[in-house]
């Protein structure tokens, strides 16, 4: 009965630790970066609040949670009828490379790969680096509960249990090119006019606030717009702000091809669902490079939230390293 029962425990609210990192700047196409340390680079108190049907039974935890079914039973028929309890939890499973400099895999400690002929990233126009900027990405999975073999039992933690690079953006011929992504979102251009875009300010404020708006689908909250779903940021505010639009798009297009699935409400109690159009609730992000940020204030990002605190964190950051190169200081 005991092995059964935890078989029957489902997720019913998931969401993967982004790890955002930005590389040097493309003009020094210098690849720089550092392994994530899955024990003190991530933000454990992000993966609560822990709940049993709609019940906390974690410590109280300061970052929103999402709504849960009220049972605190649940059957799932297939592939046999069974019976459990709806578990949710926030588990940190993903991570992501944003970078300006192509084949530079931020996370696997800065390892430069030779692509070839596919050169392209950096700004390529603008004044300041706020022109059109091209960034990759590289999403892995990170399935630091199973490699640390946390609730392993658990039967809706992340099944894979090995570190894998899952996308490389240098090799799909749709991540540069807007009018190629429109083949995989045509409804792109429904949102492409001012009225649509003015809404996001709407969502920015909520996100910021609290939890993002599920209905403003095509908008990253304070980063922007999710289309088109390249790696083109027109508006390039800055380094951070940057690195999550291009992160929150790549996430959006991962579902769109059916790549990442729904692990959030009734639709996953039993298993996994498509979600072509991302639900924005079913995330947070955490920064892991190239300062991990483990402090859930910090750490628990959802969807669109302001990159403010960020930025003020990446001057800071971007001056103690200058100054350390001033006086011949090893930068660790």
């Amino acid at each position: 009965m005991a092995s059964l029962l935890r078989q029957s425990l489902f997720v019913i609210l998931a969401t993967f630790g982004l790890g955002l990192a930005t590389a040097d700047t493309a003009r020094a196409q210098v690849c720089t970066g550092r392994f994530v340390n899955p024990i003190t680079d991530i933000c454990w108190e992000c993966s609560f609040p822990i709940t049993l049907g709609s019940v906390p039974i974690s410590v109280e935890s300061s970052a929103l949670d999402t709504s849960n079914p009220n049972s605190p039973i649940c059957v799932c028929p297939d592939p046999v009828p069974r019976v459990g309890v709806p578990v949710g939890f926030w588990e940190p499973a993903r991570l992501i490379d944003v970078t300006r400099v192509p084949g530079c895999f931020v996370n696997l400690g800065g390892l430069p790969i030779e692509l070839g002929s596919i050169r392209r990233g950096g700004t390529d126009g603008g004044d300041g680096g706020k022109g059109n900027t091209l960034m990759h990405t590289h999403y892995y999975h990170y399935p630091v509960w199973s490699l640390l073999e946390v609730l392993t039992s658990v039967a809706c933690v992340d099944p894979g249990s090995v570190f894998d690079i899952a996308y490389v953006s240098e090799l799909d011929p749709l991540w540069n090119d807007g009018e190629l992504a429109a083949l995989l979102t045509p409804e792109m251009v429904l949102f492409a006019n001012p009225v649509a875009q003015a809404a996001c300010t709407v969502d920015c404020a909520t996100s910021t606030a609290g939890l993002p708006l599920t209905e403003l689908f095509w908008c990253a909250g304070c980063q922007g717009g999710m289309y088109p779903m390249t790696g083109r940021v027109k508006s390039h505010i800055g380094g951070v702000q940057a690195s999550l639009l291009v992160a929150q798009r790549l996430m959006f297009r991962l579902h769109r091809q059916l790549t990442a699935w729904g692990t959030i409400g009734n639709g996953a109690l039993c298993s996994r669902f498509p979600m072509p159009i991302m639900n924005k609730r079913q995330y947070r992000f955490q920064m892991v490079n190239p300062v991990p940020q483990v402090v859930p204030a910090l750490a628990c990002n959802p969807t669109g939230r302001t990159s403010v605190h960020y930025e003020g964190l990446a001057g800071e950051m971007k001056q103690t390293v200058e100054t350390c190169r001033q006086s011949n200081s090893p930068v660790l």
